[in-house]
């Protein structure tokens, strides 16, 4: 029988906040930056809200590890075509936040943005991604611009690089393989919200054990389900508002025979279907500027609705 396991971005917004459960996250980083991390403390971010509607917020989590590093963890499972440049604005707001006015430059921490998305981000064939910042000569590409030996000993660095922040990015609905390493262990538990019993990554038979749905106190286990279920039914919403409008449109758009039909069809029906979206969404009790971020209608647009 398959364990009954609390979704990882809920678990991020209440339950992994707790010390007794570092262990599980603890688990996760150290798993895909491949070191012993030990999570020294959890520090503000701006997206744990704990109003009516915050599950349908990116889930979003600022650790300081022993070493000093910021590790910037969100989960986005809404579609987000500026969600690139969100990775870039959340890790040059960490860092402005954590130098106090006047300090030197090099009280600049290390920062990590791991971002784990539900949606097709970008093209690309894998679903791990990482990405950092490498300084190479203008004449020999082979030329990385290295830090000089003393700060090597102060930035715990080789190359300039190393200075600036790296990001990692996780299509976890792209993973579709059998897990054989630990890393793929937790790609599989964040897709699925499953552990299979013979996963033994760091960290996952501690989440097996204290992410149960059944573990959880009636009140947060009733707040937990009729999260989940707004959350499928938005999904499904969004998703097939945009298939039948894709479909609409490009119909009208054969039926004319044109280039110029086929775009004009496709932009007409997506209109008419991200207007029948929103108006469902906000039949729902939906908060304006999720069903602005989730249909591209104007805050006005939907207030006309």
């Amino acid at each position: 029988m398959k364990d009954n396991l609390i979704r990882f971005d809920w678990a991020m917004k209440r339950l992994l906040r707790d010390k007794s459960n570092y262990v599980v996250l603890e688990g996760f980083l150290s798993t895909l930056l491949g070191e012993d991390l030990r999570i020294n403390r959890f520090l503000e971010s701006e997206s744990n809200q704990e109003d009516g509607s915050d599950k349908f917020n990116r889930a979003d989590i600022l650790v300081e590890d022993t070493r000093g590093r910021l590790l910037i963890v969100e989960v986005q499972n809404n579609r987000e075509l500026d969600y690139f440049h969100r990775m870039l604005y959340g890790v040059s707001k960490t860092i402005s936040e954590y130098i106090n006015l006047g300090d030197d430059y090099d009280k600049v921490r290390k920062v990590y943005s791991i971002n784990i998305v539900y949606f097709d981000l970008g093209q690309g064939r894998d679903y791990v991604y990482h990405g950092k910042t490498v300084f190479r000569g203008l004449h020999n590409p082979d030329d990385v611009l290295q830090l000089s030996a003393r700060q090597q000993e102060i930035f715990a660095g080789r190359d300039a690089g190393d200075v600036f922040p790296e990001y990692y990015v996780l299509r976890v609905n792209d993973f579709d393989k059998v897990a054989r390493t630990p890393l793929d262990e937790w790609i599989s538990f964040l897709k699925t919200g499953e552990i299979d019993r013979s996963a033994t990554a760091k960290g996952l038979p501690e989440a097996r054990e204290r992410l149960r749905v059944d573990a959880l106190p009636d009140a947060e286990k009733r707040a937990y389900l009729r999260d989940m279920e707004a959350l499928r039914y938005q999904r499904s919403v969004i998703k097939t508002g945009w298939d039948e409008g894709r479909v609409e449109g490009l119909k009208e758009g054969r039926e004319e025979g044109l280039k110029e039909g086929r775009e004009e069809g496709l932009k007409k029906g997506t209109e008419q279907e991200r207007t029948r979206v929103a108006r469902e969404m906000k039949g729902m009790g939906m908060p304006v500027d999720v069903i602005a971020r989730c249909t591209g209608l104007s805050a006005e647009d939907i207030g006309r609705l």
